[in-house]
């Protein structure tokens, strides 16, 4: 399992133009968004995708994990997951056996 988030922050300081020339670039001022993406991988492809706005939450993860991830598994599967804060918060982290 795995996740990513892009940020609409994420915007250039500075850039480059012709000798004499303004480097003009239009940067979205004030609607700053944060779209993630979280979904299974399988040897056969992906599996379980969701994509939210806004930052990955324990609530959030703790919904997925219920309500999207756990119907797609199958007995016998392996669910690994990274370090991430909101995977160790909330319900889904306090059931998480750590090795």
């Amino acid at each position: 399992m795995d996740e990513t988030a892009v940020s609409t922050k994420m915007a250039r300081l500075r850039g480059r133009s012709k000798r004499g020339t303004r480097c003009r670039v239009p940067v979205p001022h004030g609607h700053w968004n944060t779209t993630t993406f979280i979904g299974g991988l399988r040897l056969s492809g992906m599996t379980a995708p969701m994509m939210l706005t806004g930052p990955m939450t324990g609530e959030w993860f703790a919904a997925y994990a219920q309500q999207i991830l756990a119907p797609s598994l199958t007995a016998g599967d392996i669910v690994i997951l990274d370090n991430l804060p909101a995977h160790r918060r909330g319900p889904a982290g306090r059931r998480m056996r750590r090795y």
